[in-house]
């Protein structure tokens, strides 16, 4: 996508966006250590922005904080170009995850988000996950102070992950999720919602893309790409590094890898319609967008190659035909399956 192409919006803030974003978290968290690269991953942050992808999605978990201060040498150039979200809620221990809610922390962290970052605001701030221990709208309270303050534009909430809740249906999934949504709605208005959503992981259209689209809400669409499987490029019992997040996730054994392929397969044969250069990954964020203009799928990459061709995929247009091929799809299995 060239600059000035297609936009989108953040939900009632109406603060717009590239038709696609980039997902930061490859570049020095949760996939594979060896090969992350700092002045690779800085050239396709770049690539992202010249190809009109401003949506710079990160956290302050990420690295821990690493990702943050990656985005921050690019910010430091090109703030005007970006759009960026980062998160708060979630501090990292040597083999733990503990959520953190409290206002108190939630100040600091921005303030220290902002240092990173190199930036004087944050243009979508999302708690990455409720502290159980602290009420959500007090935590909520403390990030709408920060937009009172000028340091943070809008607000966001990351969804609770769907499977951890149930794993018997679709329409329940995200119940929890919605749940927390309405309490924080009467605090302060919610702009975006950041969930799963992609080919082989459709749960979110059940109840909570619904719930965004009534209220205006907008719809980050994580994980687009199926965590790299729906791009075709992973080879079933290929092996991940033990830092993979992928070595631990129950669609990435080899039987299920291979179990999975007919969905690769229905998105090569929808790719090979529009031509020779387009790629099941194009396919993939094309179905993504076409569930609405406040839907923005934010794939992760940390190679300029692959976020150039993620843009790109702004410009694809899906037939019904395309998207009636892509529902017929046998639905993707895991090893609880």
């Amino acid at each position: 996508m060239e600059p000035g192409g297609a936009r989108r919006a953040i939900g009632a803030a109406a603060l717009e966006v590239g038709a696609v974003g980039l997902g930061c978290m490859p570049m020095n968290w949760a996939y594979t250590g060896s090969r992350r690269r700092g002045e690779e991953s800085l050239r396709a942050v770049h690539t992202a922005l010249d190809r009109g992808c401003s949506l710079l999605d990160t956290a302050d978990m990420y690295g821990p904080f690493t990702n943050e201060l990656l985005l921050g040498r690019v910010l430091k150039e090109r703030r005007a170009d970006a759009f960026v979200s980062t998160k708060v809620g979630l501090l990292v221990g040597e083999q733990h995850i503990v959520a953190n809610g409290r206002p108190g922390y939630v100040r600091r962290a921005c303030d220290a988000s902002l240092r990173r970052l190199q930036t004087d605001r944050i243009d979508l701030y999302q708690l990455h996950r409720a502290d159980p221990e602290v009420p959500v709208e007090e935590t909520w309270g403390a990030m709408a102070e920060l937009v009172s303050a000028g340091k943070v534009r809008a607000l966001g909430l990351c969804a609770v992950g769907a499977r951890a809740t149930r794993r018997d249906g679709r329409a329940g999934l995200h119940a929890g999720t919605i749940r927390q949504l309405e309490r924080i709605q009467q605090v302060f208005p919610v702009s975006a919602v950041m969930a799963e959503l992609s080919v082989w992981s459709p749960e979110a259209l059940a109840a909570l893309l619904p719930w965004c689209a009534t209220r205006g809400v907008g719809f980050l669409a994580a994980m687009p790409l199926g965590n790299g499987f729906l791009s075709g490029t992973l080879t079933p019992g290929q092996g991940f590094e033990p830092d993979d997040v992928r070595a631990r996730h129950p669609r990435f054994t080899a039987e299920m890898m291979a179990a999975n392929q007919p969905v690769v397969a229905g998105l090569r044969r929808v790719a090979a319609r529009h031509g020779a250069d387009v790629t099941p990954a194009q396919v993939a964020l094309a179905w993504v967008l076409s569930h609405g203009r406040t839907v923005i799928p934010v794939p992760g990459t940390k190679h300029e190659r692959w976020a150039a061709e993620n843009a790109a995929a702004a410009h694809l247009s899906l037939t019904d035909a395309d998207l009636a091929e892509i529902a017929g799809l046998p639905p993707a299995r895991g090893s609880w399956d």
